[in-house]
């Protein structure tokens, strides 16, 4: 498995939240999902509000502003496999291994898992 790589965490440190956001809403929605349950994955591991996800959305804040305001849900370090051929629990980098676990719940949610398995309930 490749490892990041210095330049690789800050292309990703860069990017903003509202220019990838998109992306994500046509992925889940080409495969039957909804914006409402993107939206519920994504509050799961951030902690936001939808009025503070709304923010991230229209706005212009780059993923390392958007990974500083959230408060990561514990049970995110158990959202483990590989994601864009890296092995998320590998990523040494935390807030690239952050934007992959939100990668890997898009992923997950896209290829219709269901909902508790996601959000890694019980």
């Amino acid at each position: 498995m490749p490892t990041t790589t210095p330049e690789h965490n800050e292309r990703i440190a860069k990017m903003t939240f509202s220019s990838v956001y998109p992306h994500y809403v046509t992925k889940v929605e080409k495969k039957g999902r909804t914006k409402e349950e993107l939206h519920q994955v994504i509050k799961w591991l951030t902690g936001f509000n939808d009025k503070q996800l709304q923010k991230f959305v229209d706005g212009t804040a780059t993923f390392k502003e958007f990974f500083k305001d959230a408060k990561l849900n514990p049970n995110a370090q158990l959202i483990t496999g590989v994601i864009c051929g890296y092995r998320i629990e590998e990523i040494e980098n935390p807030l690239t291994r952050q934007v992959r676990y939100l990668d890997k719940l898009v992923d997950e949610l896209a290829k219709g898992r269901k909902m508790e398995k996601i959000l890694r309930a019980g």
